[in-house]
């Protein structure tokens, strides 16, 4: 995770009211016991539970000022979670450049708070990519559905590049489907709270996914926003498969999977991993100076 003094000297965050992020973890182990029909925010009505994650809830709610159905990431008060959710609001706050129809992102609404939970106000989107595959009983895509979603999913890592953000995250359950009747269909970018800018990235932060992020981040080796472009192949794959390509539980089978299929890092890669000697052996005297992956014992 990003740490608390990343973007001191840059961002000021925005104050709608007290928020006490030095508040007892504790307090919110209850804290989220939310039910269809809660008020959140005084003027959003929880209709469904659309997700829920080690951040908290995604809810589907009515906003009774204006009638509108909206997406409400809802935060957990643990200290933590509430500085990350500051740092997304941070990262969606540099976005509002980009026109999210144009460049296939969310389109994020405002933030609010309920009590002592930050709250984060989407619009509305359809299903993940990774349930439109599972209707299809993880049979891949046809090439006339795959080519113009891989086209919008470079167009959105072009345009985060263009301001300078890294996503980090990129996988099929962060990839929406805005309406699955059309054809072809639509998709965006979803959760950016992993995304930093690729100015302030901090080399040894573990973020992303198993099976879906690059090398660098299971190494501890600098990064910018190239991995996003790495995601997007094993993204490709999936779609047009229906399996990942990389199945591994953890990180290492991950790198087990790359060197068996790939081949072996390079050793100007490796040499730079903080993390690079929790997997490989150093041999000076072989071709590549760190030629086998540590023997793992269960």
């Amino acid at each position: 995770m990003l740490t608390s003094n990343l973007f001191q000297n840059s961002v000021e965050f925005p104050q709608k009211g007290d928020i006490n992020t030095s508040a007892n973890p504790s307090a919110s182990e209850d804290d989220l016991q939310i039910t269809e029909g809660t008020i959140l925010g005084d003027h959003h009505v929880v209709e469904a539970f659309l997700g829920e994650g080690g951040f908290g809830l995604v809810t589907r709610c009515r906003d009774t000022k204006n009638n509108k159905t909206v997406a409400i990431k809802v935060n957990k008060s643990d200290p933590e979670i509430l500085l990350q959710a500051k740092l997304e609001i941070f990262i969606l706050e540099q976005l509002r450049r980009l026109d999210p129809d144009r460049c296939n992102i969310v389109e994020w609404n405002d933030y609010f708070l309920d009590g002592q939970r930050i709250c984060l106000n989407f619009e509305l989107l359809d299903q993940s990519l990774w349930d439109y595959i599972g209707d299809r009983n993880n049979r891949g895509l046809p090439m006339r559905e795959l080519r113009p979603i891989l086209h919008q999913l470079a167009n959105a890592l072009f345009h985060l590049g263009s301001v300078g953000i890294v996503h980090a995250d990129l996988k099929p359950g962060n990839i929406m489907v805005v309406n699955r009747s059309e054809s072809p269909v639509k998709v965006k970018l979803i959760d950016f709270g992993l995304a930093c800018p690729a100015s302030a990235v901090i080399p040894g932060d573990r973020v992303g996914t198993t099976g879906y992020c690059a090398p660098e981040l299971m190494l501890g080796i600098p990064y910018h926003e190239a991995i996003d472009m790495w995601s997007l192949g094993l993204v490709a794959v999936e779609l047009a498969t229906g399996v990942p390509l990389y199945p591994g539980e953890d990180d290492y089978d991950v790198l087990k999977f790359i060197i068996e299929t790939q081949g072996q890092l390079p050793d100007h890669l490796l040499e730079s991993g903080l993390y690079t000697d929790c997997y490989f052996i150093e041999d000076n005297y072989n071709k590549h100076k760190w030629p086998v992956l540590v023997q793992r014992f269960t």
